[in-house]
This record gives C-alpha cells, sequence and structure tokens, in this order.
C-alpha cells in the first residue's frame, strides 16, 4: 500500500519545466492526490485553464484510478492519439505515479508535485523507499527515474567517475542510474536536459516532515 502527501509545485517552476512544449497532455490519480486536493479532477481542470491562459494547448486530460498501478499503460491506452499529440506529459501525481507513466509511455513526463513523503509496502511490514522525500523533485530533467533514492550515492548531477560499463562502483550487480537516465533521455531525444546543472541539495531542514504536515 503507497500513501504519499505532495504540493503543486511553483508556477515558475512548472512554466521552466514546460519552456518551448506548447502541447501537453495533463494526467492526474484519483488516490492520494485527490485526498490531498493537488492532483484530482478539479485540480487537472483548474491546471489546464492555467496552461491555456499561457498560450499552452491542452491536447487532453484524465485522472487515473491509480496512476502507480501496473495497468497504468493500459489505461492510458485509450488516450493514445491525444497523447501522441503531446510534446509532454504532465503529471500531477506523487513521484511513484510519474515513474511508473514513465517506464510505460515513451514520452517525456514533467511532474507538477513535489512529493513530501512516500513509501512502497513491498510485504508484510516492509517497506521500499520510492522517494526520499526530499519536497524537490527532479525527476522532469531525469526522463522520470529519481537519481536520489536509485544512485548510492545520491548524486543529482552524474555519472561518478566510478562507474564502469553502466554498473555501480559500489554494487556491480546494480546499473548505474546515471547511465539509465543517460539512455532514456537519448531514446526521447532530450538529452539537452542533462547538461542543465542540478544545485546540490540541502541535507540540514527547511522541508516540511511527516509529523508536522498538516493537510487542509
Amino acid at each position: 500500500m503507497i500513501r504519499s502527501i505532495t504540493r503543486q509545485k511553483p508556477e515558475e517552476e512548472i512554466d521552466q519545466l514546460l519552456e518551448g512544449l506548447g502541447r501537453v497532455f495533463i494526467v492526474g490519480c484519483g488516490t492520494c492526490v485527490t485526498l490531498t486536493n493537488t492532483g484530482g479532477t478539479p485540480e487537472v481542470a483548474d491546471m489546464g485553464e492555467e496552461l491555456a491562459e499561457k498560450g499552452k494547448l491542452s491536447t487532453g486530460k484524465t485522472v487515473l484510478p491509480v496512476a502507480c498501478d501496473h495497468l497504468t499503460g493500459e489505461a492510458l491506452k485509450e488516450f493514445g492519439q491525444q497523447i501522441s499529440q503531446a510534446d509532454v506529459l504532465l503529471i500531477m501525481t506523487c513521484a511513484f505515479g510519474v515513474q511508473t507513466i514513465a517506464r510505460q509511455l515513451k514520452k517525456m513526463v514533467v511532474p507538477a508535485l513535489d512529493t513530501l513523503f512516500i513509501g512502497k509496502e513491498t510485504s508484510v511490514g516492509e517497506f521500499n523507499e520510492i522517494c526520499t522525500q526530499c519536497g524537490a523533485c527532479i525527476i522532469g530533467e531525469t526522463g522520470g527515474i529519481c537519481p536520489v533514492t536509485s544512485c548510492h550515492k545520491g548524486l543529482v548531477n552524474g555519472p561518478c567517475g566510478g562507474t564502469n560499463d553502466g554498473k555501480c562502483e559500489i554494487d556491480a550487480n546494480k546499473d548505474c542510474v546515471w547511465t539509465l537516465i543517460y539512455n532514456r533521455l537519448k531514446e526521447l531525444d532530450c538529452l539537452d536536459t542533462m547538461r542543465k546543472y542540478q544545485k546540490p541539495r540541502n541535507h540540514h531542514g527547511g522541508e516540511p516532515t511527516p509529523g508536522k504536515w498538516k493537510l487542509n
């Protein structure tokens, strides 16, 4: 079972992520983000109106029942033509939903939300961390792959000098996430996004903690 708390990215950040991309397909989710009023039907509709005011064309929109489900790709098939007409998918879900959609579609994705905390239950009492809850999601520039959770060093600019034949220097059985990011962006013809320098992460506070986060 997944639980996530999200908040919408600042307007200027979304504008920057969508710069040069005029045709947008918007995706929301009917679970966590609907409950937190960050990516349900009203929020998706509002986002479409906001983008229209900025001269962008919405090729379509949908609120998936569960964006992080393994059947997400099947659920999006009915919107195939609208998605193919879009330059980018603007995803109003948690980071796991963004990554799930990115894995199943050959399309550039941009997150509209920052995920504050999330965990996925893999068996009774055991959870895999799929998001570090950093509150500063960069997967819009990394093809929907999170380097913070997938890189042993948590590098937001990579790869490091130790990667060897696409494998991690710390765990030779693990694919280097920055190699995966490179291959993903190359496939999407978006390698220029790797040239953007990501500022060092702030590990010393300023981000909400689960115990102090209050939903409206």
